[in-house]
C-alpha cells in the first residue's frame, strides 16, 4: 500500500479508480465481525474466531470458500500488460510510497502483502491473506491475527508476527500522515510467538481502524533497519506481494516482476489473480504524446479520461480492423466528486455567499455540449450514485441528526436538497450571473471601475492552478464568465511534481480535484471533511473545511451501527456540505471508457466495485500470436 499523491487526470476526468492503496488511506469503512463465520474452535467466552471481516458483519464468502466469483481460476501466466503510469501525466523518484516525501512510483502496494485482503464484489469485506484467520475479543478491542505457515519474503526469509508488529508501529509514527490519523485508535501492536500478531484499539475506537490495520503493507523489520523508512529512496523495496520491482528508468517507466513461486499464488482470496509475468507502466509528459504511443503498441492498454479524444480519436487503422477493441466498461461504485475545491483556508473564500456566487458562474450545459460531447452528468453530490446521496427534503431520521445545528445551518438544509441550477446553455446564463452577482454585492465585493473590491477597495483575485494544459477550454470558458462579474481570474499550469508540492501545503486558491468515497464511508469522511484533516499537510480536505457541525455529523456516520443508519447519517451530512458550497461541481459518467490491443482474456463479469484490470485479466496466447506479441 502506498499513498497516492493527488494530480487528477486531465480535465473531464471521472476517474475514480481506487486501488487498495486508496481505500485504505480513506478510510474503508467499519469492521464488524461476521455472526457467520465463527469457527468451530473453543474458545473464551465471547471471542470469536473468523475467516473475514465486513462494515456491518455480513460477508459473502464462507469460510472454506475456493476462489472469488469474479475471477477465471484457471487463468494462465505470462505475458506482458502495459499500460500509462498515473494517467500518462505523472512521475515518480522514489520506491517509498508509506511517506510523505517524494513522488513515489504508481502501484507500488502489489509489491507488498497483507494481512487481509479486499473482496472487490462486496461493499467493504476483507478475508484472510498472510493471516489465515483472526480472533476478535468480545469488546471489539483486541484482534489477534494468526500468521500462516511458510509465508516469506522474496528474499526467502520468513514473515513473522515481529515484522507485522514492526510495520504497524512503523507506518503508525512514521509513515504518511494520512495513514498515521487512520491508526489513531490503535493502541499497540505486539506478538505472541513467532505467528500471533495482537493489536489493541482504542476504547472508542473508529470502525474502520482494524479494517486499516489489517490491509496495510508487511514490511520486513531486517531491511529497514539497515535504510531509514522516513526517506525517499530508490532501492526497491523487500517485499511479500505478488511482484516486486523489476527494470525501471526514473521518470519514464517502471516494470514489476512476477513472484513464480510466490507463497500466495493460490490462496481463496488471490487465485486468478495477478496472471501477467510483467506489468509495464509508461510515463509520458502528456496525454496527448501518451495517445500516439497507444496507436504504435508502445503500450497495451488505456483508460480514456477525455471525451474529446474518446469521440474523435479513435479511428486509427488498428481499431478499424479489430486489432484494437474499445469499450465501455460500467461503474458501479460511487461515482464521488470532480470539483474546482476553493481553499476557505485563504480570507476570500471563508463567506459562503461568495462561494456559492462562484458555483454559479459555471455553466455546465453549454461546455457539456461543446466540449465534452455530451458525454457526463452534473454532479451534485460527493455521494453520487449511492444511497448516502441526499435528495429532496430530509427525513425524519436526517432531521434528527440536523435540527440540534438549526440556530447554525443555512435555512437551505432544512429545504429541498441544494443542486446546480440547470443553464440556458449559451455559455453567459445572465439569470445565474445576476444571482451570482447579487451574492457578491452581499459578501462586500462590489464593483469599482468594472472590478470587484472589498470595503478596502481590494480587488478580487484568484488563480486557478493545473499541472496539464488538456483543461484549458473548460477554465477558459468559467474564467470568461468570472471576469464578467469583475473577477480576476486566471490558469496557472505547473510541473507534476510542483502541481502536487503545493497542493499538499495547501497552497492555491482553486484546483480541479477528486472526491472518492468507498461504498461504506469511515474514517474517508474524516480524512475529506473534517477539521482535524483541514490542518493535515497533505491530507485530501483540500477545500480545508473545518466546521464543526460537519464534525459532529461525520461522528454520527462513523458511529452508525447498521447500513441505514449509515446512509441517513451521511445524506445529513450530504445537506451541509452541499448548502456551505465548498467546491463548484463538475461531472461524472458511471462507465470506464477503455481500449486495448486484441491480446487479451478476461472474466466474464468484472468486480462490481472495481474495473478488474489488470488483476483478473491475462495474456491470451492465440490472440497474441496473431497481433505479432
Amino acid at each position: 500500500m502506498s499513498v497516492k499523491r493527488s494530480v487528477n487526470r486531465g480535465f473531464d476526468s471521472t476517474s475514480k479508480d481506487l486501488s487498495r492503496r486508496d481505500i485504505l488511506i480513506l478510510g474503508a469503512g467499519a469492521v464488524a465481525v461476521s455472526s457467520t463465520a465463527f469457527s468451530a474452535m473453543a474458545q473464551p467466552a465471547g471471542e470469536t474466531t473468523v475467516h473475514g471481516l465486513s462494515a456491518f458483519g455480513d460477508l459473502s464468502y464462507p469460510a472454506g470458500f475456493q476462489n472469488l466469483k469474479y475471477v477465471n481460476p484457471n487463468a494462465p501466466k505470462g505475458g506482458t500488460f502495459s499500460q500509462l503510469a498515473g494517467g500518462g501525466t505523472a512521475t515518480f523518484n522514489s520506491f517509498n510510497g508509506f511517506i510523505l516525501k517524494g513522488d513515489a512510483a504508481v502501484d507500488m502496494e502489489q509489491v507488498f502483502a497483507s494481512l487481509m485482503w479486499r473482496a472487490s464484489d462486496e461493499p467493504d469485506a476483507v478475508y484472510a491473506y498472510a493471516a489465515e484467520k483472526v480472533t476478535v475479543s468480545a469488546d471489539g478491542r483486541v484482534y489477534k491475527f494468526q500468521l500462516r505457515n511458510g509465508i516469506t519474503f522474496h528474499d526467502g526469509s520468513p514473515i513473522t508476527a515481529d515484522d507485522v508488529a514492526f510495520s504497524l508501529t512503523t507506518l503508525k509514527t512514521k509513515g504518511h500522515p494520512a495513514i498515521g490519523n487512520l491508526l489513531r485508535d490503535m493502541e499497540s501492536a505486539e506478538t505472541e510467538g513467532d505467528r500471533v500478531v495482537v493489536v489493541k484499539f482504542a476504547a472508542n475506537r473508529s470502525r474502520s481502524a482494524p479494517l486499516t490495520a489489517a490491509n496495510l503493507p508487511i514490511l520486513s523489520k531486517a531491511y529497514y533497519s539497515k535504510l531509514a523508512f522516513d526517506e525517499t529512496s530508490m532501492e526497491p523495496p523487500l517485499g511479500s506481494g505478488p511482484y516486486k520491482v523489476g527494470k525501471f528508468e526514473q521518470g519514464r517507466f517502471v516494470e514489476f516482476e512476477r513472484i513464480k513461486d510466490w507463497w500466495g499464488a493460490n490462496l481463496p482470496i488471490t487465485r486468478g489473480q495477478f496472471n501477467f509475468d510483467v506489468l509495464h507502466y509508461d510515463y509520458y509528459r502528456d496525454r496527448d504524446t501518451a495517445f500516439e504511443g497507444f496507436t504504435s503498441k508502445s503500450y497495451t492498454f488505456r483508460e480514456e479520461f477525455t471525451s474529446r479524444v474518446w469521440a474523435s480519436r479513435y479511428d486509427f487503422p488498428a481499431v478499424k480492423d479489430g486489432r484494437v477493441k474499445r469499450e465501455s466498461i460500467a461503474d458501479d461504485r460511487p461515482s464521488g466528486l470532480q470539483a474546482w475545491m476553493m481553499n476557505t483556508r485563504r480570507e476570500k473564500f471563508q463567506d459562503v455567499r461568495l462561494r456559492e456566487a462562484f458555483a454559479l458562474a459555471f455553466d455546465f450545459e453549454w461546455a457539456n455540449k461543446n466540449l465534452m460531447f455530451d458525454s457526463y452528468a452534473r454532479t451534485q453530490s460527493c455521494f453520487q450514485n449511492t444511497e448516502m446521496m441526499a435528495k429532496g427534503k430530509p427525513s425524519p431520521a436526517e432531521l434528527a441528526l440536523l435540527e440540534p445545528h438549526k440556530a447554525k445551518l443555512p435555512a437551505e438544509v432544512f429545504g429541498e436538497a441544494w443542486s446546480a441550477p440547470v443553464s440556458d446553455g449559451s455559455g453567459q446564463d445572465r439569470r445565474q450571473l445576476r444571482k451570482s452577482a447579487e451574492l457578491l454585492n452581499a459578501a462586500g465585493w462590489t464593483v469599482k471601475e468594472g472590478k470587484r473590491v472589498n470595503a478596502k477597495g481590494e480587488p478580487l483575485v484568484v488563480e486557478f492552478l493545473a499541472f496539464e494544459r488538456v483543461s484549458e477550454p473548460h477554465h477558459a470558458l468559467y474564467i470568461k464568465n468570472l471576469g464578467a462579474l469583475g473577477i480576476e481570474a486566471t490558469m496557472r499550469v505547473v510541473d507534476p511534481v510542483q502541481y502536487r508540492s503545493r497542493m499538499q501545503d495547501f497552497d492555491f486558491d482553486i484546483s480541479m480535484n477528486r472526491i472518492s468515497l468507498p461504498p461504506s464511508p469511515g474514517d474517508a469522511l474524516r480524512a475529506y471533511f473534517s477539521s482535524r484533516a483541514a490542518a493535515g499537510k497533505g491530507s485530501p480536505n483540500f477545500s480545508g473545511i473545518a466546521n464543526p457541525i460537519v464534525d459532529a455529523l461525520i461522528d454520527n456516520a462513523v458511529q452508525a451501527n447498521d447500513r441505514q443508519s449509515l446512509h441517513t447519517a451521511c445524506r445529513a451530512l450530504d445537506r451541509v456540505l452541499r448548502a456551505e458550497h465548498y467546491w463548484i461541481a463538475g461531472w461524472y459518467k458511471p462507465a470506464h471508457w477503455v481500449a486495448y490491443w486484441d491480446i487479451f482474456g478476461q472474466p466474464p463479469a468484472k468486480p462490481h466495485y472495481a474495473r478488474g484490470v489488470p488483476e483478473t485479466w491475462w495474456l491470451d496466447p492465440e490472440k497474441a500470436a496473431k497481433l505479432g506479441g
